[in-house]
């Protein structure tokens, strides 16, 4: 491989039947794209012919057989599987999940080997890509699984960050999954990337209360007033700037977010169904808290379009975009500060 300062961006193609390889074609149609990375696509040539064929696209690819061949200024595909395989554009299938998984698990060791810089992950269906290998909600515990840290989900565009105290977890067991214990941990994550990955030196965070109206002093659950706000006395006096509990319905209608720097939502729709109603389709889900960079669109499979030239690559683009950024921005914060005198 070339020496070269530029980033490498491995990406993982998502379930073959969806729009992932759509987006991700789309999004290098533009040369001026290779300026920015170099991208190593990790899937095979048959599956990236059959959509650039359907799809009529013309892109360049570069076909290679390991990352050590990776050329800078093209399209990278790493063959990871040369038997043919069925594609049933538009529909969940086994096979869709398996080769999904064959993608995701060859980008995430190229990952954790320094091959590439960063993930950039494609859509999966969270039904068909289980099997022994992969027994996880979602890419977020998967990777957390595989790499270094412990890890937030963050669904994020330039004015809103909203990151998950719990994640892929039945309604049913939220509550009781409530600790101070965890809410300190995804505080101290959150604030340790908004101030490593975004550059932002003195962050302010908000933290949604868990019962409607944060419980009404007891009156509509007692969580809030036990849990929640003594946590958040606790956490300040640490200096972070965290403030709450908040009601979420309240605090997205007014606005009250723009104050703020990050938001913890207590699951997963309180935060993401109020997130992608203000954001679809321009937004980006960024795992915060591991050793190495991820980011990924903030949309689905879309097999309701898949095959018909419709996806819309741009939460794609943003999460190109903003993996790009912060990956500059944590090199930066280390390098600033790798020689920090000890405090006294």
């Amino acid at each position: 491989m070339e020496k070269t300062d530029k980033i490498i961006v491995g990406i993982s193609v998502g379930d073959i039947n969806g729009i992932g390889i759509e987006i991700i074609l789309k999004t290098f149609e533009d040369k001026r794209m290779l300026d920015f990375c170099t991208p190593v696509i990790f899937a095979s040539n048959r599956l990236i012919s059959f959509h650039k064929k359907n799809l009529k696209l013309n892109n360049s690819i570069h076909s290679i057989h390991s990352t050590d061949k990776i050329t800078h200024g093209k399209i990278n595909l790493v063959n990871i599987w040369k038997e043919e395989v069925k594609i049933e554009v538009g529909k969940s299938t086994g096979n869709g999940g398996k080769y999904a998984f064959k993608s995701l698990e060859a980008a995430t060791k190229a990952l954790k080997n320094n091959h590439v810089d960063i993930l950039l992950t494609a859509p999966i269906n969270k039904d068909t890509i289980q099997s022994e290998d992969f027994k996880f909600p979602g890419h977020t515990e998967y990777l957390q699984d595989n790499l270094d840290g412990k890890s937030l989900m963050i669904l994020m565009t330039d004015e809103l960050r909203v990151g998950l105290i719990t994640g892929h977890i039945p309604v049913s067991k939220v509550s009781e999954t409530i600790t101070p214990e965890l809410i300190q941990e995804k505080v101290e994550i959150m604030h340790k990337s908004l101030v490593e990955d975004f550059a932002i030196s003195k962050p302010k965070i908000a933290i949604l209360g868990l019962n409607p109206h944060c419980g009404d002093n007891g009156i509509i659950g007692s969580e809030d007033n036990e849990i929640v706000r003594p946590t958040i006395t606790e956490i300040k006096k640490t200096g972070k700037m965290v403030f709450g509990p908040y009601a979420a319905d309240g605090f997205f209608g007014s606005k009250t977010y723009k104050q703020f720097d990050g938001v913890l939502a207590m699951y997963h729709d309180q935060g993401l169904a109020p997130f992608k109603a203000l954001s679809f389709g321009n937004g980006v889900n960024y795992t915060a808290g591991l050793n190495k960079v991820r980011t990924s669109p903030d949309h689905g499979t879309g097999f309701d379009i898949a095959g018909k030239n419709k996806a819309n690559p741009d939460s794609f683009k943003e999460a190109l975009f903003t993996s790009l950024h912060i990956y500059k921005n944590r090199n930066e914060y280390q390098e600033l500060t790798k020689n920090k005198l000890p405090v006294k």
